[in-house]
């Protein structure tokens, strides 16, 4: 799996049947119990396993800006109306 930001600023990211399928497995297991999950590069194959989802940090395209590490995180509303109440104003 590769998440990168594009030359124009968007956000992409790019899955083979595998990436989609391990991606897919994390996502179904947030709950509020484990509410988290990581995404990492380890250039050493001995230690990928430290990591919920391996990232690819070679671009698609020459201008990528390629992420080495990131976590995706589950926020139940009440959560965010609590800790975070500026995130649940909606625009104008």
């Amino acid at each position: 799996m590769t998440v990168s930001i594009n030359r124009d600023g968007q956000f992409e990211l790019y899955l083979n049947e595998s990436g989609r399928d391990l991606l897919v497995a994390e996502l179904q297991k947030l709950d509020r119990k484990w509410e988290h999950f990581h995404l990492d590069n380890f250039g050493d194959p001995a230690i990928e396993f430290a990591t919920d989802v391996p990232l690819s940090v070679v671009p698609y395209g020459e201008e990528d800006k390629v992420f080495k590490h990131g976590k995706v995180l589950l926020r139940p509303d009440e959560w965010d109306e609590e800790y975070y109440p500026h995130v649940m104003k909606t625009e104008d």
